[in-house]
């Protein structure tokens, strides 16, 4: 059984910093991607940040230069580094993570329990 676990939500003010951590517990043999989403009431999970296994990331434009996605594989760990919040940032985050379990060749989709960021004005 693998579990993803996020957490680092909160509340912050205008122009503050969170830090998002996504952990993966169980056998694990490898991760090889991880993404964060993020959801408001009534909207879409939207794509936030992805860093595959080589190490490229992407970005939705709403959050260049704002947010930073990493990995430390030691942990099985992901983090979202979130700077200069808006309060167009406010949603639930959810992390997603592409896991080859141990003693299995196919790696599958697990998806964390969501974390809510509030950005307050």
């Amino acid at each position: 059984q693998v579990q993803l676990v996020e957490s680092g939500g909160g509340l912050v003010q205008l122009g503050g910093s969170l830090r998002l951590s996504c952990t993966a517990s169980g056998s694990i043999a490898s991760m090889n991607r991880l993404a964060w989403y993020r959801q408001t009431p009534g909207k879409e999970r939207d794509l936030v940040a992805l860093i595959n296994g080589y190490g490229a990331t992407n970005y939705a434009d709403s959050v260049k230069g704002r947010f930073t996605i990493s990995v430390d594989n030691a942990k099985n760990t992901g983090y979202l580094q979130m700077n200069n919040l808006k309060p167009e940032d406010t949603a639930v985050y959810y992390c997603n993570a592409g896991i080859r379990r141990t003693g299995s060749s196919v790696a599958l989709i697990y998806w964390g329990q969501g974390t809510q960021v509030t950005v307050s004005s």
